[in-house]
């Protein structure tokens, strides 16, 4: 299989890298599209595929093209592609919020598959949700969960509204977790630690946590009652969240993102 990656930044690049380094594809059957003329040298450098600045070079021979540019490029980057398509394409959108039947009629294509990665796909930690429409063939949909695999994990949704609320879970949510160790750190250093203390009392007390969940059967809740007993430091520190109702805007924050996701979807 040829693959296209239009867009060298941090996704598309990650994509690339991730494909190689898994030998689920070659540097010969890889290329990249990038219009900025010095990250292309960049790019070139790394020696991850072909380097194209010009679609009329590339495009005929893909088989699968991977949309990794901003939404707001989304108009122009279509306009650029469509004279250029072959009809058995298939094409890989991780572009937040630009929905399927944008893509189809913009383009003028059926085969689609929208994907929601996010940034721990850097190290291959990644989370993607993923959906497709029913063009897309079961050989191609499981060729194209084995490269996104290579960066972590997927999970197929039949429904594209799923592709914008794992958006507010899984693709903003990382950011989410750097707000709460942030805020972490600083209690810690508030607490006379000094900052690479802070650091590393935060980040292995995460890490730590999350893999103590993920090697047992215990909910969150049940872990928290192991941890907090009654009269406690802890029951005292989640009594203070519990008062300044922390899980409630918790909540209300990935609700907006979702919104937000519906929203450059219409704008899209």
């Amino acid at each position: 299989m040829k693959i296209l990656v239009i867009g060298g930044g941090n996704m598309g690049l990650t994509y690339a890298q991730s494909f190689l380094r898994s030998h689920i594809t070659r540097k010969e059957d890889m290329m990249i599209l990038e219009k900025s003329p010095e990250k292309a040298v960049e790019l070139a450098k790394k020696e991850i595929g072909t380097i194209y600045g010009d679609p009329a070079a590339c495009l005929s021979n893909a088989d699968l093209i991977i949309l990794a540019v901003k939404p707001q490029d989304a108009p122009t980057l279509f306009q650029a592609l469509q004279p250029l398509i072959e009809p058995q394409q298939v094409f890989l959108s991780i572009m937040a919020g630009v929905k399927i039947k944008t893509i189809q009629q913009s383009l003028g294509v059926t085969k689609v598959i929208r994907a929601m990665p996010n940034l721990p796909a850097q190290i291959g930690m990644g989370m993607t949700a993923f959906t497709s429409t029913d063009e897309v063939t079961r050989i191609e949909l499981v060729m194209v969960q084995n490269l996104l695999n290579t960066t972590g994990k997927t999970i197929y949704v039949e429904s594209e509204e799923a592709i914008d609320a794992s958006t507010a879970i899984s693709g903003s949510g990382p950011a989410y977790v750097f707000y709460f160790m942030d805020s972490m750190m600083k209690a810690a250093r508030d607490l006379g630690f000094n900052e690479s203390e802070a650091e590393l009392l935060v980040s292995q007390t995460f890490k730590g946590a999350v893999d103590l969940f993920q090697k047992s059967d215990f909910s969150c809740e049940e872990w928290i009652k192991k941890v907090a007993s009654k009269g406690g430091t802890t029951e005292a520190a989640l009594n203070a969240w519990k008062g300044n109702h922390l899980s409630t805007g918790i909540i209300e924050g990935a609700n907006a993102a979702m919104n937000r996701a519906v929203e450059l979807g219409r704008e899209s």
